[in-house]
């Protein structure tokens, strides 16, 4: 073999080699080009602000009387007898119990013996006035026994009044042995059976007109500021599925139950001979919510330069930009957005610490979308 040869096919083997390092570099460096170039799209999850729809508030209640009377008599004595029953239905001035009247009776008796006697002594005193005035004119009495005689004449007067006071009360007491309705209405409950003792207001019938009809259910404190005065509200019965009634908020209590923490509303219901007192009803209030309100998660507030911010996607160019928000306080659902936002906004719900100017996204599928609508 020639060694003179060798040196130049070692000179051939090192350009070989270092032409192939060169387009292996040369790939190499198009790849990286080819990467860098490369968009970045990130997936994000989004929530659609929904148009503002009213919310329904549904709470059971219990149909009652406006109007609850717990009847007794206004003195003591024994229950003589008692002519109703629970379910009765009661007319105003009808008579349903009475007290044994026996001594009652005994007592208007001598009432009015006492003012028999305090009319006679009365009678007497006026005589004997007269006399003494008579003899006065003759100067056969002198001025004290006339001025003692119409003192006379005077305390029997008075002693009349006195006793014709106590025939009138002897008599009351009398008729109050007797125990009428003040109103129509049905008897709830009965307190006191024949032969039985009573006190005086002791109560012995509950009646409950049933003119005026209304509901009452308990409301939590958290709810209790969406029911005022007046506000309309539907009335739903279990007894009867098909009647609705168009019912008037009469009264919102002022305090909650020391024990349950809710608070009282009672509502007025128009008449209705198909609803009974006890009735299980159910309360329904439409409450709207405000048109210039929304709320989105927390998650999805951000700040830039100071301001607070949310990111919103342009579904059509599938890029995110960011958008100035009025915060109006934080609620059970996230953040509440005062102004900036509008029904159909996309808005990334989270990874906001990801986001920049006109950065393409990746949004969800339509179904996943639809489930993450946010009023």
């Amino acid at each position: 073999m020639n060694r003179l040869a060798l040196p130049g096919m070692k000179s051939i083997l090192l350009a070989t080699t270092l032409g192939i390092g060169a387009i292996v570099l040369s790939g190499c460096t198009e790849e990286k080009k080819e990467e860098a170039a490369a968009p970045v799209i990130r997936p994000v999850k989004v929530v659609e602000i929904a148009r503002a729809e009213s919310r329904k508030l549904t709470y059971s209640g219990s149909v009652q009387s406006r109007t609850e009377m717990n009847l007794g008599f206004r003195v003591a004595g024994k229950v003589d007898e008692r002519t109703v029953n629970i379910g009765d239905r009661v007319r105003k001035g009808q008579v349903f119990a009475r007290l044994d009247p026996t001594d009652y009776r005994i007592a208007v008796q001598a009432a009015e013996a006492s003012l028999d006697a305090a009319a006679k002594a009365v009678e007497t005193a006026r005589l004997a006035n007269e006399r003494v005035r008579s003899l006065f004119k003759t100067n056969t009495v002198a001025q004290s026994q006339v001025d003692q005689a119409q003192l006379s004449y005077d305390q029997a007067v008075a002693s009349r009044v006195a006793a014709e006071a106590s025939l009138e009360q002897a008599r009351n007491q009398l008729a109050y042995t007797e125990l009428a309705s003040d109103r129509d209405g049905i008897v709830s409950v009965v307190g006191a059976e024949a032969g039985q003792v009573v006190s005086a207001g002791a109560p012995v019938v509950t009646v409950v007109a049933d003119a005026e009809k209304e509901i009452k259910f308990a409301v939590p404190e958290t709810e209790i500021g969406n029911f005022s005065l007046g506000q309309t509200v539907a009335a739903k019965f279990w007894a009867d599925r098909a009647l609705t009634l168009e019912g008037k908020v009469r009264e919102v209590s002022g305090s909650a139950d020391p024990l349950s923490r809710t608070f009282q509303v009672r509502v007025s219901l128009p008449a209705n001979d198909k609803v009974l007192i006890g009735m299980t009803a159910t309360v329904e209030a439409k409450l709207a919510s405000g048109a210039d309100s929304y709320s989105v998660p927390l998650t999805a507030l951000a700040e830039k330069d100071g301001a607070k911010i949310v990111w919103t996607v342009d579904a059509a160019k599938s890029t995110v930009h960011s958008r100035p928000v009025e915060i109006a306080g934080f609620t059970g659902d996230g953040v509440g957005v005062k102004s900036g936002l509008k029904p159909g906004d996309l808005v990334v719900a989270a990874g906001t610490q990801f986001m920049q100017e006109n950065l393409t996204v990746k949004l969800p599928a339509i179904g996943a979308l639809a489930e993450n609508l946010i009023q």
